[in-house]
C-alpha cells in the first residue's frame, strides 16, 4: 500500500454523488471535526437518545450511505453547518472517522483510520476507539476527529504514538498484554461490561486495524475469519497469528518498510483467516445478528442468537 493508495476512495470512503459535499469541506482540523460531529452523532454519546431511525443506522458501512441519510434529513445543507438532533446520522467513532477520512481523500490528502483503544474517553478505563491519520511531509500525523482541539490536556489533533500514548493501536494493547505488561482487565468497550472486553475484543480489533490498514473499513461490529466476540477465547493458533500482525504493524508504524511489504503479503495470501470474504457476520448494537454481502450491499438480519430465523433483508 503506498500513499497514492490512501489518497484516493476505498469502497467504503467513496461518497458516490455527494462527492461536491466533501469537496466543500476545508481539511483543516477544525473544520474536520466540525463536519464529521455535525453531519454523525454518537449512538451512546448525543445529547439526547438516539431515535430508532438514528440507531438503524449505525450498520450503514459505506460513506455513500451514511451521506444519503445526512442529505435526506436536512437537505441542502452543508457538512459543517449546525444540525437539528432529529437530522444527525446515528453512528460511532469508525463513522466519524472513516468521514473525515473520506473527506482528506477527496482533496486527494493521503489518509486512513486506525483502531484501538483510547484512555481519554473513560477515567481509568481504555475505551475501544477509531481514530484517523493524515500523511503530512514525512509522517502520519494521527488525529480524533471527533474531538475539538483544546478538549483535553494533550494535542488531539496530533496525537502522541506509542504503547501508553492517549490512543493506543490495537496491535500494542496485544503485545503488551500477550508479553506480560498488562492483563487487558481495563480494555473494553465500556466500563462494566466485562462480557465486550478484554483479550478477545483487542484481538479482533487487531485484525480490524489490520483491515482498515487494507482499505478495507468494515464496522466494529463485523467478524469474519478468527474474529470472535463475546469473550470467547482466543484459540492458540489464532493468537500466533495475531501475533505475528501485531508485531508487523508495529515496525510498520515505525516506519519499517520491509513490515509494510510483509503485511501487504500476509493480507493477499491469506486463506481468510485475516482478509473478510464477500460475506461478514454483523452483531448489531442495535440488538440484532446478521450476514452482511459486502459486494451485494445487502443484510440479511435474523433473531439474535438464532442465526437460521430470517428476519428481513436490507439494503446499505
Amino acid at each position: 500500500m503506498n500513499l497514492a493508495d490512501y489518497a484516493t476512495h476505498s469502497p467504503y470512503s467513496d461518497p458516490g454523488p455527494h462527492a461536491t459535499l466533501l469537496d466543500a469541506v476545508p481539511t483543516d482540523p477544525a473544520s474536520l471535526h466540525a463536519a464529521v460531529t455535525a453531519a454523525v452523532v454518537h449512538y451512546r454519546a448525543g445529547a439526547t437518545p438516539p431515535t430508532p431511525d438514528q440507531l438503524a443506522d449505525v450498520d450503514g458501512r459505506w460513506v455513500e450511505t451514511i451521506l444519503d441519510t445526512a442529505t435526506r434529513r436536512a437537505p441542502g445543507r452543508a457538512l459543517t453547518d449546525p444540525r437539528d438532533p432529529a437530522q444527525q446520522v446515528g453512528g460511532c467513532c469508525r463513522d466519524h472517522a472513516l468521514l473525515a477520512v473520506a473527506i482528506l481523500r477527496e482533496h486527494g490528502i493521503p489518509a486512513r483510520t486506525r483502531l484501538g483503544f483510547a484512555g481519554y474517553l473513560d477515567e481509568g478505563f481504555r475505551t475501544d476507539h477509531v481514530v484517523a491519520e493524515r500523511w503530512e511531509p514525512g509522517r502520519w500525523v494521527r488525529f480524533d476527529p471527533e474531538l475539538a482541539a483544546g478538549s483535553r490536556a494533550f494535542d488531539v489533533h496530533d496525537l502522541a504514538t506509542g504503547e501508553g500514548a492517549p490512543f493506543e493501536t490495537a496491535a500494542e494493547a496485544w503485545l503488551a498484554y500477550r508479553e506480560g505488561r498488562t492483563d487487558l482487565a481495563a480494555y473494553g468497550v465500556a466500563p462494566g461490561l466485562p462480557e465486550l472486553g478484554g483479550p478477545t475484543i483487542v484481538q479482533r480489533y487487531v485484525l480490524g486495524d489490520l483491515a482498515h490498514r487494507m482499505r478495507t473499513e468494515l464496522l466494529l461490529w463485523d467478524a469474519w475469519g478468527t474474529s470472535r466476540f463475546f469473550r470467547s477465547p482466543v484459540d492458540p493458533r489464532d493468537a500466533a497469528l495475531t501475533d505475528r500482525v501485531a508485531r508487523l504493524v508495529v515496525r510498520a508504524d515505525a516506519g519499517d518498510t520491509a513490515a509494510e511489504l510483509e503485511l501487504e503479503a500476509l493480507w493477499a495470501a491469506d486463506d481468510a483467516r485475516l482478509r473478510p470474504g464477500p460475506v461478514v457476520s454483523t452483531w448489531s448494537p442495535a440488538g440484532r445478528f446478521g450476514s452482511t454481502d459486502l459486494t451485494g450491499r445487502t443484510t440479511v438480519w435474523h433473531v439474535t442468537g438464532e442465526p437460521g430465523s430470517r428476519l428481513l433483508v436490507t439494503r446499505e
